[in-house]
């Protein structure tokens, strides 16, 4: 691990010191949001929390609350993750991809394959969404459904996007943004600090999608999440290029932005948000395809040649 992360500072204690740093640049970053909410529309503190639990009560506040969101978003997570490489890793660009230059044509079949998959991902999200949970936990299924709606109305109020402008600021938050930050902070660090823990990729590929799903706290979406980021944790590994998934992550969420403003404008019938499964045929030739790419794409990486820094690293 000589020229990365420090050898003497051991896993769990860089992922502790990685949380302050995540808590801090969240804290950060609603002040921030909080100063610029009121400094360009005027809405305070106790007014931008009310809007934030109803905002479909403030439909003239969306900019306000979408600029919210991406400030929180990116301070959070991409400021809160380069500043902890930046005092924790000695060479941050090398530490996130050892392997620097990764072909164009994997790249462009990464960001596929997230299309690709939708139709037979598709019922798994209708499974997770449809879910009963046992009795004994009743609580918890009144908080989960209580919280889903609550995100639910959030996310449908801020992503009615009715302009080219309102198109390109959405894309920005929902899709840059979380593809960056979110990227970087659980397979460019979480993920990779567990596999220098725990030397076994798999299983910090697995605990990391499971953190990155459970996080979103969208208990009726999390089994999707968890799938997505298993995705985006083994194309990390494959290609040891952090932009892998971070282009396969802005697919995934450009092509959602995309779809509702299009549906909004009723150039297209498809709706993103359903939870109703695709088609068997269509699901069957969906998975039938991603598993072509997964395939061609695992073993089109595995012929690049290993880096330098790949070999001395864990």
């Amino acid at each position: 691990m000589k020229g990365f992360i420090s050898p003497t500072l051991h896993p769990l204690k860089s992922l502790l010191l990685f949380i302050v740093f995540v808590v801090a640049g969240l804290f950060i970053g609603n002040f921030l949001a909080v100063v610029l909410v009121k400094m360009i529309w005027g809405y305070g503190v106790v007014e931008t929390a009310e809007m934030l639990s109803k905002p479909s009560a403030y439909p003239e506040s969306r900019s306000a609350l979408v600029l919210f969101q991406g400030m929180v978003h990116f301070v959070g997570f991409t400021v809160a993750s380069l500043a902890f490489l930046r005092v924790n890793a000695y060479k941050p660009a090398a530490f996130l991809s050892p392997r620097a230059v990764v072909p164009f044509y994997l790249l462009l079949g990464s960001a596929v394959l997230l299309l690709v998959i939708l139709p037979a991902s598709s019922w798994v999200v209708h499974w997770n969404a449809t879910v009963d949970f046992p009795a004994f936990l009743e609580g918890f299924e009144r908080w989960a459904k209580a919280k889903e709606d609550a995100l639910r109305e959030l996310t449908l109020e801020l992503t009615k996007i009715n302009t080219i402008p309102q198109l390109v600021l959405g894309m920005v938050v929902f899709a840059v943004l979380p593809a960056i930050g979110e990227e970087l902070a659980f397979r460019g660090i979480v993920q990779q600090e567990l596999q220098r823990w725990w030397r076994n990729p798999h299983l910090a590929i697995w605990v990391s999608a499971i953190i990155f799903g459970i996080i979103h706290l969208q208990f009726y979406g999390v089994v999707p999440r968890i799938m997505l980021g298993l995705l985006f944790g083994y194309l990390y590994w494959w290609s040891g290029n952090i932009w892998v998934p971070i282009i396969g992550h802005f697919m995934n969420n450009g092509f959602m932005v995309l779809m509702m403003f299009l549906a909004q404008r009723q150039a297209v019938t498809m709706n993103v948000e359903s939870t109703e499964p695709n088609s068997w045929s269509l699901s069957l030739i969906s998975l039938g395809l991603t598993a072509v790419l997964l395939y061609g794409l695992y073993t089109s990486f595995r012929r690049l040649p290993v880096p330098a820094e790949e070999e001395s690293r864990f």
